[in-house]
């Protein structure tokens, strides 16, 4: 399996390995749990009466280099809770849930931060932690509900408040529940899909 941005390719994308595989379980009547080669290793997904299951690599959370830091001084003026970063996307602790539900992305100061897109993270109230995520260099500005940050995300988030079974809310304007395990060195993430639109796309000859 390979994945495209409106700009390029990327290496890692949760919420399209599940439509994926909605996709051949509704429509082609596939049976049972499915595996997928990928630039990452294998992605898995198991049905679950009317859900899916994700299983991914986890891949926790790694320091910043100087660099990086000082280009998020720039967009958080006010110090976060701390500040980390895994292979494609650099993560932002918040202080609250508010404050990541109320942050008003600089998409053009967030766009210099290509190829890495930004996440930012806080403690949920509902939920044991909310997210947003901004990738703007993709030409993406901010995604719905995105899997492969909470590769990182649940690890992380797992060592705070020690505990392997977590809640997690996307806070985006779509917004989206995901239910998520840290098993060793592989995440799980529970969530439904549902067919919305049927298409043809004509290529030029």
């Amino acid at each position: 399996m390979r994945w495209f941005t409106p700009v390029h390719e990327v290496d890692f994308c949760g919420h399209a390995t599940l439509a994926t595989a909605h996709v051949l379980a509704a429509e082609h009547n596939v049976p049972g749990d499915m595996a997928f080669a990928t630039r990452v290793g294998e992605l898995r997904v198991s049905q679950r009466e009317g859900a899916y299951q994700l299983d991914l690599p986890c891949f926790p959370p790694q320091p910043l280099g100087g660099e990086l830091t000082l280009a998020l001084q720039e967009i958080f003026p006010l110090r976060p809770v701390s500040s980390f970063r895994n292979f494609e996307n650099l993560f932002v602790e918040l202080a609250d849930e508010s404050s990541v539900r109320s942050f008003v992305p600089d998409l053009l100061r967030i766009g210099t931060l290509h190829p890495l897109g930004l996440v930012i993270t806080a403690p949920g109230r509902a939920h044991d932690f909310v997210s947003r995520y901004f990738v703007p260099g993709a030409g993406i500005p901010e995604d719905p509900v995105t899997g492969s940050t909470h590769a990182t995300l649940v690890p992380y988030w797992a060592e705070k408040l020690g505990k392997t079974h977590l809640s997690a809310f996307q806070c985006s304007q779509r917004g989206g529940h995901l239910l998520c395990d840290l098993a060793g060195d592989r995440v799980l993430i529970e969530g439904r899909a549902k067919t919305f639109m049927k298409a043809e796309i004509y290529l030029p000859e």
